[in-house]
């Protein structure tokens, strides 16, 4: 799908007075407004259908696995086609690619607020999972081209990943609030004014991305890797509610091994491979990608964990777990906005290591807490693991996006995404299955938010090692 630059129509533009810095810094301000939108939502739509679900289910007489495929088709698309939507971006043009995809979203959205029935939602769903992986490749390339000097850059990744804490937290205080007041639709056409406004900020404040014709599509390495993570993260999500020694979860994991090995197989022999191994070579690139997967883990094991219990243990209303997950979600934007302006005086690597230690001490805060600890003693934990997972993302994200040679931008955001989807699948899942096989559910809290914070520390280790010392001066 093609779009046109919005601009100039051939006419002489007459004088004008130089522009005020007021207006400069809003402009300056556009391309950042534009991708977070977009990324908002992609986000927002994991988590806000939650809530909804047991009403869509009656309301559409759904059947147990027509409501479990309306939760999970989404994720499974959107981390299957993450790889696709880089590689295709890099190809086409980013911008091109980015508006596609918040086309796509944004009209599978109108369909699934107008679904007539369970299936017609479903398939509107997995649509919608195709937008959202067309959408996020193209996010943090389109901000690395949009500001290419490396203060602005890292302020501008510090607010993009500050997007996704705040979406996965604030979806169920959302979705409890629209379907208690408008009803479920509602989930979904909030989107379409979003995306609305998303398209035409791109088109009239981000410039066009160039393309490279000559990176051919491998399709033999995009199929088994979409297979290999959509597996995985199938085999994730029924883990959590089967059991880790199911047969299905144990099939779905080999299937998932075997798709991976075919796609190394295959890049190894392809002239013009998908994800060129040469990449995942490189310290900053395959650490920062690994940093991201256990960060994810740590967080939205925390946060699924915590809503859990929270609703069945505290018998909150979704509302009410909504607010009180909110001190999680405050410290978010804070920590991006404070680690985007120290990354130029300290570089990336102690900011990540320094968030990663602050996190891995709050998850270890809370597993310590007691058995019914009360609710104002988590007040800390939930603050210093948004805070730290905040406050690491910003250095994380420049660092795989700064190791990526010119023409893969794309592709390096699409790794960082995908191997952070796996970790978020893989933290909800063992979190799930914790608390599902404990003889006491405050136990299976406990020990997995231990194992969160195991994971944090092991990524502040895998920091020191990997991440560059000193940001990258562009």
């Amino acid at each position: 799908m093609a779009f046109a630059d919005s601009g100039g129509r051939g006419e002489p533009a007459p004088p004008s007075k130089p522009a005020s810095a007021p207006d400069t810094e809003r402009r300056s301000r556009a391309p950042l407004l534009a991708v977070c939108a977009g990324y908002f939502m992609v986000i927002l739509d994991v988590t806000v259908i939650n809530v909804a679900v047991p009403v869509i289910g009656r309301e559409l007489s759904a059947s147990l696995t027509g409501i479990q495929w309306i939760t999970d088709g989404y994720t499974l698309v959107f981390a299957g086609f993450l790889l696709t939507g880089g590689a295709l971006g890099d190809r086409l043009g980013n911008r091109r690619i980015f508006c596609s995809g918040v086309v796509v979203f944004t009209a599978s959205s109108a369909a699934c607020a107008l679904a007539p029935n369970a299936p017609f939602l479903v398939v509107s769903r997995l649509v919608e999972g195709l937008g959202a992986a067309l959408i996020v490749p193209g996010s943090l390339a389109l901000l690395q081209q949009a500001y290419p000097e490396s203060a602005a850059r890292a302020r501008a990744f510090g607010l993009w990943g500050s997007m996704a804490g705040i979406a996965a937290s604030a979806g169920p205080l959302l979705g409890g609030l629209l379907v208690s007041t408008v009803g479920w639709r509602w989930v979904f056409l909030i989107n379409l004014p979003v995306g609305a406004g998303c398209v035409a900020l791109t088109l009239r404040h981000v410039a066009r991305s160039p393309r490279r014709p000559d990176r051919t599509l491998d399709w033999p390495a995009q199929c088994a890797v979409v297979a290999a993570v959509a597996l995985l993260t199938a085999a994730l999500n029924e883990a959590g509610r089967r059991g880790w020694s199911d047969p299905a979860v144990l099939a779905g994991l080999g299937l998932a091994v075997t798709a991976a090995v075919a796609f190394a197989v295959r890049e190894r022999l392809a002239r013009s491979p998908a994800l060129p191994l040469d990449l995942l070579r490189s310290r900053a690139m395959s650490g920062g990608a690994v940093i991201g997967l256990l960060f994810n883990f740590g967080f939205y094991g925390m946060v699924f964990t915590a809503s859990l219990d929270f609703q069945h243990e505290r018998h909150y209303s979704a509302l009410e777990t909504g607010v009180a997950l909110f001190p999680a979600v405050a410290m978010t934007m804070f920590a991006s906005v404070l680690s985007g302006r120290l990354t130029r005086r300290t570089g990336d690597r102690p900011l990540v290591i320094s968030g990663m230690l602050l996190a891995a001490l709050g998850l270890a805060g809370w597993a310590a807490a007691g058995a019914d600890p009360a609710y104002g003693l988590l007040v800390a934990p939930m603050m210093a693991a948004g805070f730290g997972t905040s406050f690491a993302l910003t250095g994380s994200t420049a660092t795989v996006m700064g190791a990526a040679p010119p023409g893969y931008s794309g592709t390096a955001s699409a790794l960082f995404n995908t191997t952070r989807q796996i970790g978020s699948a893989t933290g909800v899942a063992l979190g799930g299955s914790l608390l599902a096989t404990s003889a006491d559910p405050g136990t299976g809290l406990r020990v997995s938010m231990a194992i969160g914070a195991l994971a944090y520390l092991t990524a502040a280790i895998l920091a020191y090692a990997s991440v560059p010392p000193k940001p990258a001066r562009t």
